[in-house]
């Protein structure tokens, strides 16, 4: 991995753009409304959320170069992610559910699980990463292609 970087956008804001390795930009951080003092308008992604799409996006690029690799016939993949915070700060994920949806022609259930679990087990360096803090757990739906 290259290197990234946030540089804060300034003035009375907390937005951040931030550069990926690749130096393509993400925006993250919210600005105080115009009408009150309160810092509730989001503009860009909380960083949190990036963190649990960081996760969803790691796992579900293995998930299709794995049924690829396997000539299976994907025709769509989504994530959907549903993420518990503790309820004190730091506010660490404790639980994060991943819903798989699996699109494809002939899709063998078992490979599609074989494939997630290789994932979120041995190839995903996000779940790698947060895995001693947060319970990962997933389940998955297979559904013929469009």
């Amino acid at each position: 991995m290259g290197q990234v970087s946030i540089k804060w956008a300034g003035d009375d804001s907390r937005m951040f753009l931030g550069r990926d390795s690749l130096g393509r930009t993400v925006v993250a951080g919210y600005w105080k409304k115009e009408d009150d003092a309160t810092w509730t308008e989001w503009r860009g992604a909380k960083a949190s959320d990036l963190l649990v799409i960081a996760l969803c996006s790691c796992s579900g690029y293995d998930v299709v170069d794995i049924l690829q690799k396997q000539k299976v016939a994907l025709t769509g993949l989504t994530v959907v992610a549903d993420a518990e915070q503790a309820a004190d700060p730091p506010w660490p994920f404790v639980k994060i559910h991943l819903h798989y949806i699996v699109s494809g022609h002939d899709l063998d259930p078992k490979k599609v699980e074989r494939a997630i679990k290789l994932s979120e087990e041995k190839y995903c360096s996000v779940a790698a990463t947060i895995r001693g803090v947060t319970e990962i757990t997933h389940d998955f739906e297979v559904q013929p292609a469009a």
